[in-house]
């Protein structure tokens, strides 16, 4: 149907086309076999991806596991603490940073105990997460303190 139309192709144009058909369809086993190596080809082509996949996978877990760093911390070591409520109220020039901090006692797990040097009560200690604390190297730090006054009505 050709613009709702039937339409009739010329002889010839349906013969070239009866004899393509019957060329590309003449032998059955060769076009079988040909079919069968393009998809060995084709499964061929998907291992490699999926082993260069993995490989590049393996270097990548090996490479920022290399970045990584561990962190053993020994009682009695000055320590830095990051300040996560920070975020709350963003300050650019506030270090997330507070301390040094003098570890007391290192827990299994990772979790440390600290104590603070320059407090009044040497017996207050808190536990936090190793992950929070870096090793402090010495040199002046300032100590900020933040006040927040509420008005209360």
């Amino acid at each position: 149907m050709v613009y709702g139309k039937s339409c009739h192709f010329p002889l010839e144009m349906e013969y070239k086309a009866y004899w393509a058909l019957k060329f590309l369809n003449f032998d059955e086993a060769a076009s079988r076999e040909q079919r069968r190596l393009q998809l060995l080809e084709l499964e061929g082509m998907r291992s490699t991806t999926y082993e260069s996949s993995k490989l590049y996978k393996e270097r990548v877990k090996k490479y920022h596991d290399k970045k990584l760093l561990k962190k053993d911390f020994q009682p009695g070591q000055q320590v830095l603490l990051f300040n996560s409520k920070l975020k709350l109220f963003p300050r650019k020039l506030k270090s997330k940073w507070s301390g040094p901090f003098t570890i007391k006692k290192v827990r299994p797990y990772g979790a440390v105990e600290l104590c603070d040097p320059h407090s009044n009560d040497p017996d207050r200690t808190w536990v936090v997460n190793g992950l929070r604390l870096k090793q402090y190297h010495g040199g002046a730090m300032e100590r900020l303190n933040t006040i927040l006054h509420f008005k209360t009505e």
